[in-house]
C-alpha cells in the first residue's frame, strides 16, 4: 500500500521532535545523481573513526546509528530516481531509524550530519507541498515567474522585455516613439500572458496566482486583460514589487503572507461549507464514525473530512481507505471555528458522497 502524505508529514515531524545527547543523531541525505558507493565508504570511515570517541555510551550509540544506516544502503544497487534520505539514532535509549526512498521530488542537498537532532529539511523540500501557488512579477525590462511549493520558490524563469524607455523628445518624434514603446508594451504583456498561460492554466496543483511588479506596469498588464479568463479568477491579489528576479519573487511571497496563508487553508473551508450545506439539503453526506465507515467500505466517499483532533495512527487509517478507492482525504485543523464545530458536533469526521447509501 502506497504511503500516504499525511502520514509521510505525521513520520517528519516525529523525527523532527527527537532528541538525542550530543551529535548522537546521524542524518545522511543522499541526491540522485550522487554515487552510493561514495556514501558508503563516507559511512565507513565515520564508522571507524567513531572508535576514538571517549565516551562508552557516546561512541556506541553512534556507531550503533552508523551500523544501521549502513545496512539501509546496502539495500540498494544503486541510488533511487530522486535520491534518499537516511537516519538513525539513538533517543531513549532505543534505536530509532527511518529511510525515504520515494520521494515525489528530487532531494537537492548531500548531507552527512551528527547533531543531537535530526536534519530533516531534505525530506520536507522533497515532498510535494500540499498548496502550490503561481507567482508572477513584472518591470519594464523584464518578467520572472515562479512556483511557491510549500515554503520554497521553484521552477523560476525570466523573460526579457525589449520596451524602451521614456523619450524626452517632443512633437512628432516623440508621438511615434510612444506609439513604437506601446507596440512593444503589447507585445511583451503578450509574451508573458502566454507564458503565464501555459505554465499555469493547465496545472491543477496551482492554487492561485499572485501577481507583483513596479506599480503602473502590473496595473497596465492587469487592466489590459492579457490573461485568459480562467486565470484573472484565480489571482490572489496584486502587490508592489521593484524587480522582476528570483529576489523579486521572493519579496513578493513575503508582501502576499497574508493572503497565501489564508488561502492555504482555502480548500479545507470549502470542503466544510460543501459538508455543511449538503446536510441542510440532506444531500449526499454522511458523518460520525460508523456511518461514515459504512460509506468507506461501499466505495461511495468522495471527499473524507477527519479533524486533527484524531489519533495520528486513526487519520493515516482512514486516509488510505480513502485514497485507495479514489477518494480524497482532507484533515480539519480544529483551531478555526467551523473546524472546531465539525470536531463538536459531528465527532470530527463525515463525508461528501459519490452516491447515496442506505
Amino acid at each position: 500500500m502506497q504511503t500516504t502524505e499525511y502520514e509521510l508529514r505525521d513520520r517528519i515531524d516525529q523525527l523532527a521532535n527527537y532528541r538525542g545527547e550530543g551529535t548522537e543523531l546521524v542524518t545522511v541525505a543522499v541526491p540522485p545523481d550522487k554515487s552510493l558507493r561514495t556514501v558508503r565508504e563516507r559511512i565507513d570511515r565515520e564508522h571507524a573513526q567513531a572508535e576514538n570517541i571517549k565516551s562508552d555510551r557516546t561512541r556506541t550509540n553512534v556507531q550503533d546509528a552508523l551500523g544501521r544506516i549502513r545496512r539501509h544502503l546496502q539495500a540498494y544497487d544503486q541510488t533511487p530516481p530522486n535520491g534518499l534520505v537516511v537516519y538513525a539514532g539513538v533517543v531513549d535509549d532505543e534505536l530509532q531509524d527511518a529511510v525515504f526512498d520515494d520521494l515525489d521530488r528530487p532531494v537537492d542537498v548531500s548531507i552527512y550530519r551528527c547533531a543531537a537532532e535530526f536534519e530533516t529539511t531534505p525530506v520536507e523540500q522533497a515532498l510535494t507541498p500540499s498548496t502550490v501557488y503561481g507567482l508572477v512579477v513584472l518591470e519594464r525590462g523584464r518578467a520572472a515567474l515562479g512556483r511557491l511549493a510549500g515554503e520554497r520558490i521553484v521552477d523560476t524563469r525570466t523573460i526579457e522585455s525589449q520596451v524602451m524607455g521614456k523619450s524626452r523628445a517632443g512633437g512628432q518624434s516623440a508621438q511615434r516613439f510612444e506609439r513604437e514603446r506601446d507596440r512593444q508594451k503589447h507585445e511583451f504583456f503578450t509574451q508573458v500572458a502566454d507564458a503565464v498561460e501555459g505554465t499555469f492554466r493547465d496545472e491543477p496543483t496551482v492554487d492561485g496566482l499572485v501577481l507583483g511588479g513596479t506599480t503602473i506596469t502590473v496595473d497596465e498588464f492587469q487592466r489590459g486583460d492579457y490573461l485568459h479568463h480562467e486565470l484573472r479568477d484565480r489571482v490572489l491579489g496584486v502587490y508592489p514589487v521593484e524587480y522582476a528576479t528570483e529576489q523579486g519573487l521572493a519579496q513578493l511571497v513575503e508582501r502576499a503572507e497574508d493572503v497565501l496563508s489564508d488561502a492555504a487553508y482555502r480548500r479545507e473551508r470549502e470542503a466544510l461549507d460543501r459538508f455543511f450545506t449538503a446536510l441542510g439539503r440532506d444531500g449526499d453526506v454522511t458523518y460520525g464514525t460508523d456511518a461514515t465507515r459504512t460509506a468507506l467500505d461501499y466505495g461511495a466517499v468522495d471527499v473524507l473530512l477527519v479533524a486533527d483532533a484524531h489519533p495520528p495512527e486513526t487519520i493515516r487509517e482512514l486516509e488510505a481507505a480513502t485514497t485507495d478507492q479514489g477518494g480524497e482525504c482532507l484533515v480539519v485543523s480544529t483551531d478555526t471555528d467551523r473546524g472546531a464545530q465539525f470536531e463538536t458536533a459531528f465527532g470530527g469526521l463525515g463525508a461528501l458522497l459519490r452516491f447515496p447509501i442506505d
